[in-house]
C-alpha cells in the first residue's frame, strides 16, 4: 500500500482510509515472510508528547502506521489538503478488525486492561462476530513489569501465535510498550488501540457521536472522568493549541516566501 504521510508537529501521521487500513492488515497477515507491523494511533496528546519527548517521537516514526486519531488531526490534515480525511478511530478500527478476522480465521490476542476487562472484551467480540478465534488475554499490573515478568509474558504471547495483538495500555505507554516489543513476539500485527477495552467491556462509556464529530469528545471523557484526565484535556490540549497556532504562522511564513 502506498502510504501518504504529512509531518505534524514533526510526527508523521498517515492519511488513509478504514478500507486502506484493513487491506493493509489483511496484506501483512497473508505474507508467509511476514515480520511484526505495527500500529499507533495519534491524537493531540500524541503530537504534545512527541513534542516534548525525541525518544517517544521515534516510537511514532518507527510505527508502520500512524493514524489520525482525534478531530484536531483531521482538521490539520483537512488544511494540509486531505480534504477527505476522515479519523481512524481506535475502538471501531478494532471492531473492524474483529469482523475481519472472524471471517478469515485470524488469531486474536487481548493485552492491557484492569484485570477480567480482556475476558470482558472477548465475550462481547466472540458475542458480535460468532468464530472469533481470540487465542489469549492478559492483564498486566500498572506498576512496571519485572524482567522476569516480561520474559514470561511475552513468550505466553509468542506461544499463542496471534496474528493480531491488541494493546490497551492507553496513550504513550501502548505506543512504546509495541516498539519495545516489536521484535520479541512473532510476526503479528501490533494495534495500539487506548481505552477501546474498557468502551466494549462496559466499564467505561463512549461519548456520543455528534459529540465525536464536533470534536467534543474530549469534553465528555473528562465530565466522566474529571480526575484522571483533567490534566490531559487542560493543559496538554492548551499546549497542543499553542504548538500548532505557533508551527503553522511559522510553516505559512516560509510558503510565503518560497513564493
Amino acid at each position: 500500500m502506498s502510504v501518504k504521510t504529512e509531518h505534524l508537529l514533526d510526527t508523521p501521521v498517515h492519511a488513509v482510509t478504514y478500507h486502506e487500513v484493513l487491506s493493509a492488515v489483511t496484506g501483512w497477515i497473508a505474507d508467509h515472510d511476514r515480520k511484526a507491523a505495527t500500529i499507533v494511533h495519534t491524537n493531540a496528546l500524541t503530537l504534545v508528547t512527541a513534542q516534548e519527548d525525541r525518544s517517544y517521537r521515534e516510537v511514532v516514526r518507527g510505527a508502520d502506521l500512524s493514524l489520525p486519531d482525534g478531530m484536531p488531526i483531521v482538521w490539520l490534515l483537512r488544511r494540509r489538503g486531505f480534504r477527505m480525511q476522515s479519523r481512524i478511530y481506535g475502538p471501531d478500527l478494532l471492531v473492524a478488525l474483529a469482523e475481519q478476522a472472524a471471517a478469515k480465521g485470524w488469531r486474536c490476542f487481548l493485552y492491557g486492561g484492569a484485570p477480567g476487562v480482556p475476558e470482558a472484551v472477548e465475550r462481547t467480540l466472540e458475542d458480535r462476530f460468532p468464530g472469533i478465534l481470540i487465542v489469549g488475554t492478559c492483564s498486566p499490573p500498572f506498576r512496571p513489569l519485572t524482567a522476569d515478568e516480561d520474559d514470561e509474558i511475552s513468550a505466553m504471547i509468542r506461544a499463542a501465535r496471534p496474528d493480531i495483538l491488541w494493546v490497551s495500555l492507553g496513550g504513550a505507554k501502548q505506543d512504546r510498550w509495541i516498539a519495545e516489543h516489536r521484535t520479541r513476539l512473532g510476526p503479528c500485527v501490533m494495534h495500539g488501540v487506548g481505552a477501546a477495552f474498557d468502551f466494549l467491556a462496559g466499564k467505561v462509556p463512549q461519548a456520543p457521536r455528534w459529540m465525536m464529530n464536533a470534536g467534543l469528545e474530549w469534553l465528555f471523557r473528562l465530565l466522566v472522568e474529571p480526575r484522571r484526565l483533567w490534566k490531559r484535556y487542560t493543559v496538554k490540549n492548551f499546549k497542543f493549541c499553542y504548538y500548532v497556532m505557533t508551527r503553522e504562522i511559522l510553516r505559512r511564513a516560509k510558503t510565503r516566501e518560497n513564493i
